[in-house]
């Protein structure tokens, strides 16, 4: 099977997308590139610190997770699929800066079906699609 580790940046944010946003909107998908964006541009080991490492951090993007459904799908996902070339033309407008951050600096998000622990007392910034963003989170 594929090792995410030899993928570069770029694939690896195009699969994470994939796997966590697909069923959204072309906004909604950007705006989850946005998050992984956002925290890598804050530095900080404990998020990543690029965005490969962002992506892959243990339990941060649940369709990395080793027991997800979606980690066989994204490893098995033909990059020359119509929805791979979709996914990827919007994860480059993002890091090239022509389409703009609609999450407001957002470094994280969860879909309006559950309740997350760290979103106690936090209100989110945003609402796209089925996910809720937040930019005050540490």
């Amino acid at each position: 099977m594929l090792d995410p580790q030899t993928l570069d940046e770029i694939d690896v944010l195009t699969r994470t997308v994939y796997g966590e946003a697909r069923g959204e909107t072309i906004d909604g998908q950007a705006a989850v590139a946005w998050v992984i964006q956002n925290r890598a541009a804050k530095g900080r080991t404990y998020m990543g610190k690029t965005i490969k490492d962002v992506c892959l951090k243990p339990n941060q993007f649940s369709c990395w997770n080793s027991n997800n459904v979606n980690r066989k799908l994204l490893l098995n996902l033909n990059t020359k699929s119509e929805i791979y070339e979709n996914i990827r033309r919007v994860v480059e407008q993002v890091l090239n800066g022509t389409r703009a951050d609609n999450t407001n600096g957002s470094t994280h998000y969860h879909t309006s079906h559950v309740q997350p622990n760290w979103t106690k007392d936090k209100s989110p910034t945003v609402t796209i699609g089925n996910h809720l963003f937040y930019n005050n989170i540490d």
